[in-house]
């Protein structure tokens, strides 16, 4: 009993000690690749578990990091930086998203494309919408509007025909053609309603 009490005790002051920190900021997010998203003021920085801010309250907006990087706004345009607040992209963009697999969308002049952990674009702003890749496609869609899937050099894999796509998981991802849902393969053939 002593020794659950003891762990409870140290569990507690530990829980305090993070708290007193937490108390200088208005938002305080989850800890993510070391860092927590936190603001003041209506000002996004990046603190470490800490508590030491290691990227300053600089930028109106920010997301979590994701692969060591993250989107934030500087002014009213997003850029991309590194876990201790080096640029790896101006501040030009639209609109940005989190890293996964290794690319980011992200918008400029209305047209959407993908950025690499690098900066440099990997996919050319070309979609009227897209969104992230999962297991090796990623949803877009065309000038039209029709979504359909693309690979990782921007060829389209399953051309834009769809008037709603989700990502694939598990081999399937759910569309809308007209008022009707179903599930296709990466293939394009219909798997289910």
């Amino acid at each position: 009993m002593k020794r659950i009490c003891l762990l409870i005790i140290i569990f507690s002051a530990m829980g305090l000690k993070a708290q007193k920190w937490e108390k200088n900021y208005d938002f305080v997010d989850d800890c993510i690749c070391g860092l927590s998203k936190v603001s003041k003021n209506g000002k996004i920085g990046y603190a470490d578990k800490q508590g030491k801010e290691v990227i300053p309250l600089l930028y109106s907006e920010g997301l979590t990091f994701n692969e060591g990087l993250v989107a934030v706004k500087k002014g009213n345009k997003w850029m991309y930086i590194d876990s201790i607040g080096k640029p790896i992209t101006e501040a030009i963009f639209d609109d940005a998203s989190s890293f996964n697999n290794g690319l980011a969308v992200a918008a400029t002049g209305g047209l959407y494309g993908y950025v690499n952990t690098t900066g440099h674009v990997a996919i050319p702003f070309q979609f009227s919408n897209a969104r992230a890749f999962t297991e090796g496609l990623a949803p877009a869609a065309s000038l039209k509007g029709n979504w359909g899937f693309i690979d990782k050099k921007g060829d389209w894999v399953i051309k834009a025909q769809y008037g709603f796509v989700d990502n694939f998981a598990s081999n399937e991802a759910r569309v809308m053609k007209g008022d009707k849902v179903f599930y296709i393969d990466k293939a394009n053939k219909v798997l289910h309603e």
